[in-house]
């Protein structure tokens, strides 16, 4: 390994994030004639109370859970107490009356276990055969959990080997072992084997808030005197700790002060920035962490304006953190256009193996680490190495070559980035900037979002509307569309999984439905379509399911303007800066609506929003033939099919 503090090593599955004991919740065993059953499990029973109907855990702006106790489905804390759960009449004492006297055994006065129920008695695995009996029994060699019987190891117990956790999975099968990184403030808690602090897998919900991000350059024709650059908010009550490091080489260790945020300037990794053949970047990306959980942006470049020179060419990207990384990811860029458009894919593990399935249009591509010309391939990597991912022209106007809708599969965690190195959109409307935005992960998709037409002011005159493009990528055959409001000429299917569709530019509000998940991304027009500000900028449409209660995010206020458009249940009471949101505007029969609010340039360019329901943000800005677009931040839930 290149890096003395590595990602956290999931050996179990790329995501076991997701699965947190769910096996041990699916299945206690209710007392059956022992008055210890239970205890084997009773730590990791314990952790489950939060999150269980009626105790459900509360999700806090630093990114912990906040656990609760009580309600139904909770367990009782004395020993040999009967699991209480929803519906459920128990005895509290041995031999007290039931309001049920079918539901005693004996005369112990505790209820019989369900008829296929485990439960473990002196080392003894033991299945109930409903009836105040057992249908058989079976001597353990290891240990004996409930709800699974024999087993290697009791799921949630663990030991410390150094900065090293291994913890039983939920299984009961083998064991997990995570890297508790002393950089993120975390270490190995002798007594449970597990990791502990503010930043411990544990304590981390899935959302845009985390405390490991991979900044990565991307493919621009701007010049190297402007400043490729992190921006790090700190949501959290306390100062953070934030240590930046590129391989193996440190790079810079800060402060970023509680309910703050702070821009760092990045040097570009010229191999990542330039045209040419798909490649692989060894230690090409950043790593940044923190010992609190914080969220984190990259703007590509950071600067409109330089010493009375313009950039022309900025776009901006929400980073994930390594936390809510997964293995399986749809690419949305644009076509070819002169220059390239791409997709980058970074690693956070060594040994790291990804496969690309090109879309219709995603294969034409500069060959090279190990992606064919076809725009099918492996490629190996290591920790923080980038792929990236190259098309090249294939005649035509527009050009039919784009990467959109490739699919990227991994055996480990990674960050996909998709975008253009400087296109026009349309092909025909001046001028080129520069697009990039991380994609959603397949399993943070869905089949339903909201999409808001921008605001656009040109100096010195109020803004106004600007008719923008949507395109929508299917991630199943058959994919069929509809709108409300509806929209006039938009496509309602989508015949393969890869294929987009695009609506032509409009300035309508509308959800989009669908049966199967998708991905929707926005594209600014270039300036010449109107406005007399801004150009080609992009960003991808958040699900409905994974919008926030609160966000705290960043605006640059070197731009002549920035806007944030709040989507959110009709009624919702919003605050921005603290001050209510009043406007926003009924979106056809969605029971959404929204406002869209120029931002301040005075201070430092940070901004928090709350509501009183869950909404959703879009943040951008504008100068002369130039832009940034990028969600504002999102919870990244697993959304089912």
């Amino acid at each position: 390994m290149r890096s003395s503090a590595p990602a956290p090593a999931r050996l179990a599955s790329v995501t076991p994030r997701r699965l947190s004991l769910v096996a041990l919740l699916l299945g206690p065993a209710l007392a059956c004639g022992d008055s210890g059953a239970g205890t084997a499990t009773e730590s990791a029973t314990t952790t489950l109370t939060s999150t269980t109907e009626g105790a459900t855990a509360g999700t806090t702006e630093d990114g912990t859970t906040a656990g609760t106790t009580g309600g139904p489905g909770t367990t009782a804390g004395t020993t040999g107490a009967p699991t209480t759960t929803e519906g459920a009449t128990t005895s509290a004492t041995t031999g007290a009356e039931t309001s049920d006297a079918s539901a005693t055994s004996g005369t112990t006065g505790e209820p019989v276990c369900p008829e296929g129920t485990v439960v473990c008695e002196g080392g003894v695995s033991k299945v109930c055969d409903g009836e105040g009996g057992f249908m058989s029994e079976e001597p353990c060699d290891q240990e004996c959990a409930d709800g699974l019987g024999c087993v290697l190891c009791l799921p949630g117990t663990g030991s410390c080997d150094g900065e090293i956790s291994s913890l039983c999975n939920d299984q009961g099968d083998g064991y997990d072992e995570y890297h508790c990184d002393g950089v993120q403030g975390v270490t190995c808690d002798p007594d449970s084997g597990a990791c502990v602090g503010a930043c411990a897998p544990q304590n981390l919900v899935d959302s845009y808030i985390g405390c490991d991000y991979y900044p990565t350059v991307t493919p621009n024709v701007v010049g190297n005197n402007y400043t490729f650059a992190v921006v790090i908010s700190n949501t959290s009550n306390g100062d953070a700790m934030i240590t930046i490091t590129k391989g193996d080489a440190p790079v810079l260790d800060t402060v970023v002060a509680a309910s703050s945020v702070e821009v760092i300037p990045l040097a570009w990794e010229n191999q990542l920035k330039g045209a040419g053949a798909s490649r692989v970047v060894p230690d090409g990306a950043y790593r940044v962490r923190s010992d609190r959980p914080i969220t984190a942006y990259q703007y590509n470049p950071l600067e409109y304006t330089l010493n009375g020179g313009f950039t022309y060419t900025n776009d901006a990207s929400l980073l994930m953190p390594v936390n809510a990384w997964t293995a399986d990811y749809w690419v949305a860029a644009r076509n070819h256009h002169s220059v390239p458009g791409f997709y980058a894919v970074v690693a956070s593990e060594d040994g790291t193996t990804v496969d690309v399935d090109p879309s219709a249009t995603g294969g034409l591509i500069g060959a090279g680490g190990g992606i064919a010309g076809d725009g099918t391939g492996q490629a190996a990597l290591d920790q923080g190495d980038v792929l990236l991912v190259m098309s090249v022209a294939g005649g035509g106007s527009p050009d039919v070559s784009d990467v959109t809708g490739t699919h990227v599969l991994a055996d480990k965690p990674v960050q996909v980035i998709g975008g253009h190195m400087c296109t026009f959109v349309p092909y025909n409307i001046s001028a080129c900037d520069h697009l990039e935005e991380s994609m959603f992960a397949y399993e943070n998709l869905s089949a339903e979002y909201i999409v808001t037409t921008p605001l656009v002011k040109a100096l010195g005159q109020p803004p106004v509307s600007k008719a923008r493009i949507v395109r929508v990528v299917a991630t199943k055959d058959a994919t069929e569309l509809t709108y409300d409001p509806p929209v006039p000429g938009a496509p309602s299917s989508i015949a393969s999984a890869g294929d987009y569709v695009e609506l032509t530019p409009t300035e309508a509000d509308f959800m989009i439905s669908a049966n199967a998940k998708i991905i929707v991304a926005e594209y600014l027009q270039g300036q010449s379509a109107g406005g007399n500000a801004g150009d080609p900028a992009m960003t991808i449409a958040v699900p409905i399911e994974q919008y926030r209660n609160s966000y705290l995010f960043h605006a640059p206020t070197n731009y002549e303007s920035s806007f944030v458009n709040i989507t959110a249940p009709d009624g919702a009471a919003i605050t921005l800066d603290g001050a209510p949101v009043g406007g926003l505007s009924p979106i056809g029969a969605t029971g959404f609506s929204v406002a869209r609010v120029e931002l301040s340039n005075a201070g430092d360019g940070t901004h928090s929003i709350t509501g009183d329901q869950p909404f959703g943000i879009q943040v951008y800005g504008y100068g002369q033939y130039t832009s940034y677009w990028y969600p504002g931040g999102l919870d990244l839930a697993v959304i089912l099919e």
